[in-house]
């Protein structure tokens, strides 16, 4: 009795196992059926495509080119103008890019050779200082030049060996520059009394910018007050560009 319960479960799983198989077979075929509607089978076979062009390809085969005996020698003779002659293979717009660039080359070392002049003479200048002048044993001097907030700055030096106090009224300094126009200035730190003990006193001569136009080179003269016998001049004081 058991044996054939056994039996009668194994012939039921074989049918299921066989009606699932058959469900999945008919199922994937309809799948598949529905996937490949609207597709349709080329017109042209592929054996006649390769046919056709090796076809084609025998026919070019047999084409023969021929070329005028004097086209021959043009293209040689171009062929060796333009070896022995490079430039002429370029085309206008070439050569006219070269040219612009050589031109542009030769502007800027003009232009490298003017700043390198102007800085030599911005040196040269610079080893002129100080300027010195001197006066019944009184000395004034420019130590140096330079730009600053829209100002020419002047350093100047003032020394006293004679034997008495100087003293300076700095509305009597005169400042020119070298196409002979006087220009306003203003002293600071420079004392109103120098007194007689050898000591440099510095200070600083200050000349707004926009009146050096087209100067390079200033004069000072100063005289003590109120007897005015001193005259001390300086001049050849290069202006700071």
């Amino acid at each position: 009795m058991k044996f054939n319960s056994t039996v009668a479960l194994t012939f039921v799983l074989l049918v299921m196992m066989l009606s699932a198989g058959a469900v999945s077979g008919v199922w994937g075929y309809t799948m598949g059926r529905e996937a490949l509607k609207g597709v349709t089978q080329p017109n042209t076979s592929p054996a006649k495509k390769l046919t056709g062009k090796s076809k084609g390809s025998a026919d070019s085969k047999n084409l023969k080119i021929l070329l005028k005996e004097e086209e021959i020698f043009k293209a040689v003779r171009e062929h060796i103008s333009r070896n022995s002659n490079p430039n002429s293979q370029k085309d206008p717009e070439e050569k006219k890019k070269d040219s612009t660039e050589s031109d542009s080359f030769t502007k800027k070392d003009e232009s490298e050779e003017e700043k390198s002049t102007d800085s030599e003479e911005s040196r040269e200048e610079a080893q002129n200082l100080p300027i010195q002048s001197q006066d019944r044993g009184v000395t004034m001097e420019v130590t140096r030049t330079s730009q600053e907030n829209g100002s020419l700055l002047l350093a100047v030096n003032l020394q006293n060996e004679s034997a008495k106090t100087v003293r300076f009224l700095y509305s009597f300094l005169e400042v020119k520059d070298d196409k002979g126009r006087t220009l306003s200035a203003i002293t600071d730190g420079l004392p109103g009394e120098l007194p007689n003990n050898g000591k440099n006193f510095s200070g600083v001569v200050k000349i707004p910018s926009a009146l050096l136009e087209n100067a390079s080179k200033l004069s000072i003269t100063l005289t003590d007050y109120p007897d005015q016998k001193l005259q001390l001049n300086l001049s050849g004081i290069p202006v700071e560009k």
